[in-house]
């Protein structure tokens, strides 16, 4: 595999802005689900200690974007389709408590127009397949940032990671499951302050992009 070279970074906040290159490098699929990541190969491309390079990995693998396998040797992080399902089905467990909390919440009418914000940077023709996933993602986690429950904002947080690896790792990850018009009925529904339907449309929207991302890209490896 061939990779590009990293920016060679400067001497202040060493371990941030490697830990920031690096997470950027496995979010944007400059390095795959499965790739082998060293230490030494990693701190020539970002012109930093081994030291710093093993924080910063350290720092990947709590977040779940980085995975030890024989030997320790690290990998991007790849989730099995068994791992991918129990995440969605989490991910709707979460947000159909965000869904429910909206509507029971005396800023429903407030989070209603922070929701359709966040759907109108959902551009369908966005070419950049990794705006398109910034967008979905943003769109999810407004909506359990809205509820004003920072520890329901907190465990959806924790799983963005490894959100991310079931859709860079996913077939044709870019579409149809990031379309704008799949996330419009869930803002309507809790305009309505119809629990149940939106709930049921959280579950729904979940279980699908459960069994999409659950097919590997072919170009994965």
């Amino acid at each position: 595999m061939t990779v590009e070279p990293l920016a060679s970074l400067d001497r202040s906040t060493l371990r941030e802005r490697a830990l920031v290159a690096l997470r950027s490098a496995v979010l944007s699929g400059q390095y795959r689900p499965g790739d082998r990541l060293t230490e030494e190969d990693l701190a020539g491309h970002l012109g930093v200690s081994r030291g710093t390079v093993r924080e910063a990995l350290r720092h990947l693998q709590q977040e779940g974007l980085v995975t030890p396998g024989t030997r320790g040797i690290l990998h991007v992080s790849r989730l099995t389709p068994g791992e991918v399902r129990e995440l969605f089905r989490v991910r709707a467990a979460l947000e159909g408590l965000a869904v429910r909390e909206l509507i029971a919440s005396p800023r429903r009418e407030a989070a209603v127009g922070a929701l359709r914000t966040a759907l109108e940077r959902m551009v369908d023709e966005e070419p950049d397949p990794a705006a398109r996933m910034d967008a979905d993602l943003a769109f999810h986690l407004e909506l359990c940032r809205q509820t004003g429950n920072s520890m329901l904002v907190e465990a959806w947080q924790r799983l963005e990671g490894r959100m991310r690896v079931a859709v860079l790792n996913g077939a044709a990850w870019q579409a149809p499951m990031m379309a704008r018009d799949r996330h419009t009925p869930i803002v309507e529904a809790v305009e309505r302050a119809d629990a149940a339907e939106a709930v049921r449309i959280v579950e729904e929207h979940m279980t699908a992009a459960a069994e999409h991302f659950t097919h590997p890209r072919e170009d994965a490896h």
